[in-house]
């Protein structure tokens, strides 16, 4: 969700998907509003309106991905469960994909979901016109590159999807895509009524549900309301009356705020409380091992750091290898998290330690300082080097160790550069104003590691079409995830983590660590768990 931009200490992007930061503290919730249970959770402001293949960033995607609904859905661990769809069938060689709807599924303006209102609303993400975020989610798709064309009015169709009938449509892809079935349940993928193409900026605001929510009211900075969808019928079905997000920025006051009975849930833990929430008596803790990885993004131009140039790919190595990841994970994030292997993570399908170039994640100051002066001997510079994130995100304490690790071990100018909020700073990692290093995430849309390589490294998501939000762009590393998409799964495996060994060697990104899922909530909570994406199943809590 892309990037997914994630809450540093919380479980982003993802989608994909980073988390954004925490916030201003919540006044006295009433948990019942006539009867009804209100769940109360943390969130931060969504960097954009609710529009579903606009989001590719946490905050966002929390409440839109209860109000809205895809052909298919995911369990707690990754599991695909059909939502609209009857059917998602692939041809022999998966260039071809039928799908068959649910019959009678409505939205809640009363329109029919049919067909169409997936066609059109795959075809406005795609189209460039519209600057959606999550387009390069559908470049698989024939017709997504006439799209991609200067003159395009908006509106144009993908070519590669046809009406069959009122419940039917066909997917013509332009390559083989074995994880298409799987890819269709990300929120970009939603269906979208006609009164969306009226004006879509006026229905993020307040948008029409197909999902397990209706939208209620978003008072901006303060607090967005959904409450149970009584018409829907699918696998997600409400256990509480309503969700409402509290907007924070300062994960201590949200913190607080549980620990008082003024909020419910908050997955964001601070670190100054990750050493001890666990034993915290006010509260109910959950802690286990996550999806969610953490990285830093260096531009892939960036002079004297290119990553098409030996002097670059030094630098950046020698940069990773300067970082105690170890240390930091124990005492700054208190064990909460391990650390980063490759680029996927522990819980994805063909996940391995310890791929070809793994050592350059790891720490050796000696190594580091080895790289950095063979890489002056080819151009000489002096930086200094400077790491970007959000202050209202809890990276502080991180980024603080990570600099200073680097200057410690590695001899050299660093120094961090905050911006003050999450809004601010994905602003200007989208409009690559960032010219250092900046902090990034990653929470997957689904439970594949094509998601983690294509959506985030692939040339086709770079420019702004996407995640890739350092430009890199490596043919070879294109050409192995095209071969992938076409392969069975235990060939796929073995050609995406040949994709990762690249990046390893490159270093687009430099990961850190992998993300724990853990939350704290009053204890008369129920029913929370946390999913395959480190997402709390807002739609499971009651009381």
């Amino acid at each position: 969700m892309k990037n997914k931009a994630l809450l540093f200490a919380a479980a982003a992007c993802s989608v994909a998907m980073l988390l954004g930061g925490c916030g201003s503290s919540a006044s006295k919730t009433a948990q019942t509003n006539g009867g009804k249970v209100v769940i109360t959770v943390n969130d931060s402001e969504p960097q954009n309106e609710l529009v579903p293949g606009n989001i590719n960033e946490n905050a966002g995607a929390r409440p839109a991905v209860l109000v809205n609904s895809t052909l298919v859905t995911f369990d707690e661990k990754g599991n695909t469960v059909n939502e609209d769809a009857e059917s998602v069938t692939p041809n022999a060689d998966a260039t071809q994909y039928t799908v068959k709807l649910k019959k009678d599924k409505k939205f809640s303006d009363g329109t029919p979901i049919t067909a169409e209102s997936f066609t059109k609303a795959w075809s406005f993400v795609a189209n460039a016109k519209n600057a959606q975020k999550c387009s390069s989610f559908f470049q698989t798709i024939k017709g997504y590159e006439d799209l991609q064309k200067n003159d395009t009015k908006g509106d144009e169709q993908l070519s590669g999807l046809k009406v069959v009938d009122k419940y039917t449509f066909t997917v013509d892809l332009n390559q083989p895509d074995s994880v298409f079935a799987i890819k269709v349940g990300y929120l970009a993928f939603a269906p979208l009524p006609e009164s969306f193409y009226k004006n879509p900026k006026a229905y993020g605001e307040k948008p029409v549900s197909s999902g397990p929510y209706l939208f209620k009211s978003w008072d901006h900075n303060k607090q967005i309301e959904v409450v149970k969808n009584p018409d829907y019928d699918g696998p997600r079905k409400a256990q509480n009356d309503g969700v409402t997000f509290k907007i924070y920025t300062d994960g201590t006051a949200a913190y607080r705020d549980v620990q008082s009975g003024n909020l419910d849930m908050t997955d964001n833990i601070p670190d100054t409380e990750t050493k001890t929430f666990q034993k915290d008596t006010t509260v109910k803790a959950y802690n286990r091992p996550g999806s969610v990885i953490q990285q830093f993004g260096i531009p892939a131009s960036l002079p004297h750091f290119d990553v098409t140039t030996e002097e670059g790919r030094l630098r950046r190595q020698a940069v990773s290898m300067a970082i105690d990841r170890e240390t930091i994970i124990k005492k700054v994030l208190n064990n909460t998290a391990s650390p980063a292997n490759e680029f996927t993570s522990p819980l994805t399908p063909g996940y391995k330690a310890d791929l070809k170039g793994h050592e350059n994640l790891k720490f050796n100051a000696a190594k580091a300082k080895e790289l950095w002066a063979k890489a002056d001997k080819i151009s000489k510079y002096d930086g200094p080097l400077t790491f970007t994130y959000n202050a209202d995100g809890n990276a502080k304490s991180v980024f603080d160790a990570v600099v200073n690790s680097i200057k410690n071990h590695l001899g050299i100018n660093a120094e961090t550069t905050p911006v003050p909020t999450f809004q601010e700073f994905r602003n200007a990692c989208e409009q690559r104003q960032v010219k250092g290093a900046w902090r990034a995430g990653w929470m997957p849309d689904y439970p594949s590691p094509e998601n983690y390589l294509t959506q985030e490294f692939a040339s086709v998501a770079a420019d702004g079409n996407g995640s890739n939000e350092a430009d890199y762009k490596n043919p070879k590393f294109d050409a192995l995830l095209k071969k992938a998409s076409s392969s069975q799964p235990a060939e796929a495996t073995k050609l995406y983590q040949q994709a990762n060994e690249i990046l390893l060697e490159d270093l687009p990104y430099v990961p850190l660590f992998y993300s724990n899922a853990k939350a704290v909530m009053v204890p008369s909570l129920k029913g929370f768990v946390m999913d395959w994406q480190n997402m709390p199943l807002y739609y499971k809590l009651h009381k």
